[in-house]
C-alpha cells in the first residue's frame, strides 16, 4: 500500500494573545508565514489554521471531483470551489464545527442528477473530508 507524507511546522513566541507565530510548509509555499491571535480571531495580516484548512478542503474536494467526473467520462471545463470553515467556541475552548463547500461547475453534457451524485461522492471521498469531524455541507451549481 502506498504511503505519502507531507509536513509543515509552526514556531511560536510569547503568550497566546500577544504572542506571534510562523508557519512553514515542506513545499516552501509557506515560509515563515505570520499567524497569531489577530490573524485567527480578528482580521490581522497573516494566515491562520482555519484558513489553511479551508484552502486544503477546497483543493482536495475539487481535485476529487475532477477525478470523479473524468472517471464517469465527463471532462470539466471549470470547477470553482470555496470552503467556509466555522470556528465556534465550545466551553473554554474552540472547535471546527462545520465546513460549507460552495461549488460552481461547468461540465458539458452532464445531467443535474449525475452531477450531484458525483459531487456528493467527491465530498465523501476527499481525504480532507474524511479527516474532519465536522458537519460538511455542499452547495453545488452546474452551469449549462
Amino acid at each position: 500500500m502506498a504511503s505519502i507524507h507531507r509536513s509543515a511546522s509552526a514556531h511560536w513566541q510569547g503568550s497566546g494573545k500577544e504572542g506571534t507565530g510562523s508557519l512553514t510548509t515542506q513545499s516552501g509555499v509557506l515560509k515563515d508565514s505570520q499567524y497569531g491571535f489577530k490573524t485567527r480571531f480578528e482580521n490581522g495580516p497573516g494566515t491562520n489554521p482555519e484558513e489553511l484548512i479551508a484552502a486544503a478542503h477546497a483543493g482536495c474536494f475539487t481535485m476529487a471531483l475532477a477525478f470523479q467526473l473524468s472517471g464517469a467520462g465527463h471532462e470539466p471545463q471549470a470547477l470553482d470551489t470555496s470552503a467556509k470553515v466555522s470556528l465556534e467556541q465550545e466551553g473554554s475552548g474552540w472547535k471546527i464545527a462545520a465546513v460549507a463547500l460552495t461549488l460552481k461547475a461547468k461540465v458539458p453534457g452532464l445531467s443535474q442528477e449525475e452531477f450531484r451524485k458525483l459531487a456528493d461522492a467527491a465530498k465523501a471521498g476527499c481525504p480532507v473530508s474524511k479527516v474532519l469531524n465536522a458537519s460538511i455541507t455542499l452547495d453545488a451549481t452546474l452551469d449549462s
